[in-house]
């Protein structure tokens, strides 16, 4: 499929100021002289005002015409972009212009997956595109900006090198027999394994900050009825969205709502009361509490500082420990002493910007020494924890005589794990699956 020029609607669908065609392959400069009807080559990298024409000679839109040549392009080939009006109309009938020309519409990813089989990036800057495009946020899309650049692919390359290092080591003891290895080889390769390897893969995987920035976290928040839950999704979320009154369960469905606490993104639940209730509406809304919390990423289990029936975390939930225990209205309670509780006033702005800043510790966010190599996706958690079991399972076969040789077979199992990230290797099934999530055009 290299072989072939493809084309694609770059910009959004729908009306806007500037739309663009992308065209890339052996044919764009080609096609794009024809679309212009002129002879001359296009100079690289600079902006060309041109007309553009149908078949019968008469004018589609005028625009922008630029053209990046061969390795200096985005995808490593002869590149081409129309930039012209945003029209859907028009957009649709230069596109289709391209196509009569020659081009093929390109599958989605496409333009991206020819720059990683060209290798002008690597698998892992690939997907960093699309995280740019849907960050939720400003930190999210900085942490993909730093995957974009580079930073996760060379920490993970360093991992790499390291591994074939150590099999290499490895299998030059195969030569010999065991009693001509020192043990002090040995031990100085486990050293530098755990250094090198387990222990920088074991701090990555443990943080989750970095999925979270891109996929979120569901918050729920739970407690009796009149404790100030709805009150509290209100102010957090800066928004009079949840009805609050003095009658005990006003609310009885769950209420989301979206904002973010430094830079994660966050789907605030607000829940019903859990109280004990013969109304059949109001039991319904205190199973759906239940199930929201046991399936949130972070539960916020608030209590009246005035009403001590209202402080056991445990009367509702068998198992279910809170992850925060708020002490609300603290500003009319004499009882200083709430223990585990984080003592706030909703009424008075009391203790939130405390709440706000264990809520991101509690999901995550803490002093990293190296936000660059942080953790992204399912897919990289699965190939560093699939690497690193094959890390731990050599080295414990490690100086044995009659099984060294499975030491240097696990441990290019774990370099393979590795190579599944960036991209190298056998991996068009991995390819595959991560360009079919692309927006076509791109």
């Amino acid at each position: 499929m290299l072989t072939d020029t493809i084309s694609a609607i770059a910009t959004p669908q729908g009306r806007g100021g500037i739309g663009i065609i992308r065209i890339s392959g052996s044919q764009a400069l080609n096609i794009a002289k024809q679309l212009c009807q002129i002879s001359t080559d296009f100079k690289p990298r600079y902006a060309h005002f041109q007309h553009w024409y149908d078949k019968e000679g008469e004018t589609i839109d005028h625009g922008l015409t630029l053209y990046f040549a061969g390795s200096k392009s985005y995808t490593g080939e002869d590149t081409i972009e129309l930039q012209g009006h945003g029209s859907p109309i028009l957009l649709r009938a230069l596109f289709e212009r391209t196509l009569e020309l020659g081009c093929r519409a390109a599958e989605p990813g496409e333009f991206t997956r020819r720059a990683v089989e060209h290798g002008k990036m690597d698998l892992s800057q690939a997907e960093a595109v699309v995280a740019c495009i849907d960050a939720a946020t400003l930190r999210a899309a900085q942490q993909a900006q730093k995957q974009l650049d580079g930073a996760f692919g060379r920490r993970i390359h360093q991992y790499m090198d390291d591994l074939t290092s150590v099999v290499a080591h490895v299998e030059a003891c195969l030569d010999f027999p065991e009693d001509e290895v020192p043990d002090l080889f040995y031990d100085q390769l486990r050293a530098r394994v755990e250094n090198e390897l387990i222990q920088p893969i074991e701090q990555q995987l443990n943080s989750k900050l970095g999925e979270r920035l891109f996929e979120g976290a569901t918050v729920a928040i739970i407690g009796e009825p009149n404790v100030g839950k709805s009150s509290l999704l209100n102010i957090l979320s800066g928004r009079d969205r949840a009805i609050v009154t003095d009658i005990a369960g006003t609310t009885r469905d769950t209420l989301e709502i979206d904002f973010e606490v430094n830079g994660i993104p966050i789907r605030l639940t607000d829940t019903a009361g859990l109280r004990l209730t013969d109304d059949v509406v109001e039991k319904e809304g205190v199973r759906r509490a239940k199930q929201t919390a046991e399936s949130a990423d972070l539960v916020i289990f608030v209590a009246d500082a005035s009403r001590p029936d209202t402080w056991n975390t445990q009367t509702h939930f068998k198992s279910l420990v809170p992850d925060i225990q708020v002490m609300n209205k603290v500003d009319i309670s004499s009882n200083e002493n709430f223990k585990t509780f984080l003592p706030i006033s909703i009424k008075k702005e009391m203790g939130l910007e405390q709440l706000l800043s264990t809520m991101a510790e509690k999901l995550g966010d803490v002093d990293l020494t190296d936000e660059a190599a942080m953790v992204t996706s399912a897919r990289h958690r699965t190939a560093l924890q699939q690497s690193l079991t094959g890390i731990k399972a050599g080295l414990v076969m490690l100086g044995s005589e009659d099984k060294i040789d499975l030491t240097a077979m696990e441990w290019r199992r774990a370099w393979s794990s590795l190579g599944e990230i960036l991209g190298i290797g056998d991996v068009e099934f991995i390819l595959d699956r991560v360009f079919s999530e692309f927006c076509i055009g791109k």
